[in-house]
This record gives C-alpha cells, sequence and structure tokens, in this order.
C-alpha cells in the first residue's frame, strides 16, 4: 500500500504543527520518523492514523484521495496506529481488549476470537494469554496485544509511536523481529517515531526528518548516529562532559530503614538505602518491578506497610505528600498529562498552582512569572497556551519550571521519557544544576545508557527484590541487564 501526504497544513493557535507537509510512504518498508520534541511528528501521525482532524492538505493511498475523520475510519482505509501507552481497557482480559477492539465488538464468537488471537500470536512469538488481566500485563505484552489487533483488523500501515520504552531487550528483540516479517513477508509499512537512534539504526529502511514542523530531509539506511543527529538538528552535538563529586562527607539526604511496600504484582521486602545530598541513584528494572512504588513511598504517595522514612533526619513515615513538598521533596511522573500537569489549564494557570498558596491568585503576577519561566526554560509556548496542545518536550520543560529550584529530593520517573537527545541533555542540564546546589535525586529510566552516564550508584529492582551497583562508573550495559533480568550474581570488583 502506499500512502501519500499532500501539502498537510496544522495549526494550534500561533503554533505551526505541521506545514506543508509532501511525503510518500512505500509498502514493505520501516521508515523512522526523527525529528526534535515540537518537530510536529506526532501531530503527522495523528492527522495520519485519524486521531487528529488536519486543517488543510490530503490524504492519498494507493493514487487516491481518501478523506476520513476518527481511528476507526483511519483502521477501514488500512492505517493503524500503536500508541506510546497502548489503548487498552485495564480491568478487562487480554481476550476482551482483543474482541471489544475488533470490528464486531462482542458479537465476535470467543472460540473464534481465541483462535485468531493465538494463530497471529503465535506467528510472531508473543506470548499472551487469553485469559489474563491486561493490568498484570508489562508495556511490551500490552503492545504486543495491540499490534495483534490491527493486524486482525487488517491494517497495511501500522504506526509506532515510542514502541521500546519501557520493555525489555528481550521484547524489543520479539518486536523487531515480528515488523521485520511483517513487511518481508506481508508487504506491509511500518512508521517508526522513535527518539533512540539505536533502534532506528538497527530497524529501519529509510528515515523522514522533521524540524519546525516541515521534511527537511530524508535518507536510506544506514547511517551513524552522528549522521542522524545531524539531520535533526543541522549539526553534531558536542559531547556532554559530567562533574564528579567526593560524597564522603555529605550528609544524608533520605534515608529508608527496613521498609516494606506492598503493591498490586509485586511486592518490595526489606529496602535499605542512604542517599547523600548531591548523590544521584538511578532505578532499573522491568516495568512493574517494583522502582515506581518505592519512588513514590519516598514522597509520601505510597504507605509502607512497616519500615522507616527519614528525611535530613526527620521522620516522615506515613506522612502526606504535602508534607513531604513542604519539607523540600519533589516528584516528576512518567506520565506527564496523567500525574504532573493538568489537561485543560493553560500555562499561567499551572505557574499559579504551583506558587501561590492562598486561596486569592494575582493572575498578572503569575502571567508576569509564566513570561519568565518560558524565557528561562525555553518552552515553545505562550502563557494563554493549553498545556495538551505542547510537544512531550515542552511538556518536559514545563515540568522543570514548576520544581523548586533548590530541593532537598528529587524523585523522578523516566525524567527523559520521549524525548529527543538534545532535549534529554538539557533536562540533566537542569537536574545536574539542582544536584549541584545540594539536591539528592533519585530517578528511574528504562534507558541503561541514561543510568550508567549519570548515576553514582544504581538499585536494580526484579520481582520486588533489589541489587545494588555501588560505583556505576564500573559496571556494563550488559552486566545491568543480566540483573534485571534476575541473574542476581555478584559483580567484578
Amino acid at each position: 500500500m502506499q500512502v501519500s501526504l499532500r501539502h498537510i497544513h496544522k495549526r494550534f493557535g500561533a503554533v505551526h504543527a505541521n506545514n506543508d507537509i509532501n511525503i510518500t510512504f512505500e509498502g514493505g518498508r520501516i521508515v523512522g520518523i526523527l525529528g526534535e520534541n515540537g518537530a510536529g511528528k506526532s501531530t503527522l501521525m495523528k492527522i495520519l492514523s485519524g486521531f487528529q482532524p488536519v486543517d488543510s492538505g490530503e490524504i492519498w493511498i494507493d493514487n487516491r484521495p481518501v478523506a476520513y475523520s476518527g481511528p476507526q475510519a483511519a483502521i477501514r482505509n488500512g492505517i493503524g496506529m500503536l500508541q506510546q501507552d497502548p489503548l487498552d481497557i485495564p480491568a478487562f482480559t487480554v481476550l476482551e481488549n482483543f474482541i471489544y477492539g475488533g470490528s464486531d465488538g462482542f458479537f465476535l464468537p470467543r472460540k473464534t476470537a481465541v483462535r485468531q488471537l493465538k494463530q497471529i500470536s503465535q506467528r510472531f512469538g508473543f506470548e499472551l494469554d487469553p485469559d489474563m488481566p491486561i493490568a498484570q500485563l508489562s508495556i511490551g505484552q500490552r503492545q504486543q496485544m495491540e499490534i495483534v489487533r490491527l493486524l486482525t483488523l487488517g491494517v497495511k500501515m501500522l504506526i509506532l509511536d515510542e514502541p521500546t520504552t519501557g520493555i525489555s531487550a528481550e521484547q524489543k528483540q520479539t518486536l523487531f523481529d515480528a515488523l521485520r516479517q511483517l513487511t518481508t513477508s506481508d508487504g506491509l509499512s511500518v512508521l517508526l517515531v522513535s527518539h533512540k537512534l539505536e533502534d532506528v539504526i538497527a530497524l529501519c529502511n529509510e528515515v523522514a526528518v522533521l524540524r519546525a514542523g516541515r521534511v527537511v530531509g530524508t535518507r536510506h539506511m544506514p547511517a551513524t548516529n552522528a549522521q542522524l543527529v545531524a539531520l535533526m538538528f543541522g549539526q553534531e552535538l558536542a559531547p556532554q562532559t559530567r562533574k564528579h563529586f567526593d560524597l564522603s562527607a555529605a550528609p544524608d539526604a533520605l534515608v529508608l530503614e527496613h521498609l516494606y511496600l506492598h503493591g498490586h504484582r509485586v511486592n518490595v521486602d526489606d529496602l535499605n538505602l542512604r542517599i547523600k545530598a548531591g548523590e544521584i541513584i538511578g532505578l532499573a528494572g522491568l516495568d512493574g518491578s517494583g522502582q515506581e512504588m518505592m519512588l513514590r513511598a519516598c514522597v509520601g504517595l505510597h504507605k509502607s506497610v512497616r519500615g522507616r522514612i527519614r528525611l535530613k533526619g526527620d521522620d516522615l513515615t506515613g506522612q502526606s505528600y504535602r508534607n513531604f513538598l513542604a519539607k523540600g521533596v519533589a516528584f516528576g511522573a512518567a506520565g506527564r498529562l496523567e500525574e504532573g500537569l493538568v489537561s485543560g489549564l493553560t500555562l499561567t494557570e499551572h505557574i499559579a498552582l504551583a506558587n501561590e498558596d492562598g486561596a486569592i491568585i494575582d493572575w498578572s503576577a503569575a502571567r508576569k512569572h509564566c513570561e519568565n519561566q518560558i524565557k528561562l526554560y525555553d518552552v515553545r509556548g505562550r502563557p494563554d497556551s493549553m498545556i495538551e496542545t505542547l510537544s512531550g518536550g515542552n511538556q518536559q520543560r514545563v515540568l522543570m519550571a514548576l520544581m523548586p529550584a533548590s530541593p532537598v529530593l528529587l524523585a523522578l520517573e523516566q525524567p527523559t521519557r520521549g524525548l529527543d537527545v538534545d532535549s534529554a541533555r538539557w533536562i540533566w542540564q537542569q537536574l545536574m544544576e539542582r544536584r549541584d546546589r545540594g539536591a539528592a535525586i533519585i530517578f528511574s529510566s528504562p534507558d541503561l545508557d541514561e543510568l550508567v552516564a549519570y548515576s553514582e550508584r544504581i538499585l536494580v529492582f526484579y520481582a520486588g527484590r533489589t541489587f545494588e551497583i555501588p560505583d556505576a562508573n564500573r559496571t556494563t550495559i550488559d552486566e545491568i541487564g543480566r540483573l534485571i533480568g534476575g541473574t542476581f550474581e555478584v559483580l567484578p570488583a
């Protein structure tokens, strides 16, 4: 199936997200869609998959113009999109989600649905139990279920938005093998939106690069990481250096003593940890292994069964998030719009909520402060911009603008999730400035290179168990990967 986008325009207020986009995708190819945050990639893919209406322009499929509104209409035209966070119903089982998302809805007989689900799953090496509740599946398994559903619906173009975020190396390999088989054997076209250039290099046949809402270039693969970065930003990025500090005399910022945590999928037992002021601790593990629960316990968002939590000597065990905030703790959730920000509110309203203590808000002062923060944090938006209209990278910059300048502790879930390499560096520059002022930082990340690059120590979680790597500079990606997989061996000194 050949798909062409012709003169596509899309605006969000003053922001021209897609500016006269013209590009054609051929069947049987895997194309990487690259660009810095805010370049217009996600908007373009949402237009193509029916999640976003176009202002002007046309979509042509096999040399004929088509007009559709909504993702179901796009699927009927052979185009389906796998969102970064799969659109499933956690309360349903795998089979119920599969049936509900099908063209026949709940009218599809159960036996027929089970047969279809198993046939496609087995073909691609997916391990999906029809009776397993979606809430108990990993992100990788939820992606697999969604891919099976879309293939059953007959899509000929599969759009994937950051599909390797939060999945294991084994799940990524299974996914990549399936995508290669779909393009070579079935003639499907795959569009891969990703900021992980190593994934693009490993998988794609070609790339298309967007910058400021325009297609600025295409390239057939192979290409090096440096060449792709130069395409995205117009130049290669200089190597990033990191300062190391002697923490031997630093006071304790956070102490966890015999902490027991109970969760829906896993328990964390007898966790003991001391984090010094100015220290950065990285948390590794598959999604749902306990690291997110531990982060939330450190800020009062998850109550411990027993054990103590001390912040600069003060016992905050069992206290609320508000009390942790008052003591200098800040939390950054992985779900920007789900927990960190509020859809439907402007940037000024976010600034006002974060900085006003009383019931009466000085809106003039809030707007002025918002303008200063927009300039300081280089946010591509205006004080009256709705937060949901910003790109993921700009939403992350807003989150940094809302955080205190000199916190005692920053607890962050995947702080660079879905960000391009330049935006990720910028985020870490802001975090390092806070670390230099004495803040302790705990962060989780599925990116093992990021964990090694920024952590003094790494705590690996596997099914609630933990293993500490005492010196991140003396470990390797392979060693961390083995620990994530449950091989708790003693690392060489």
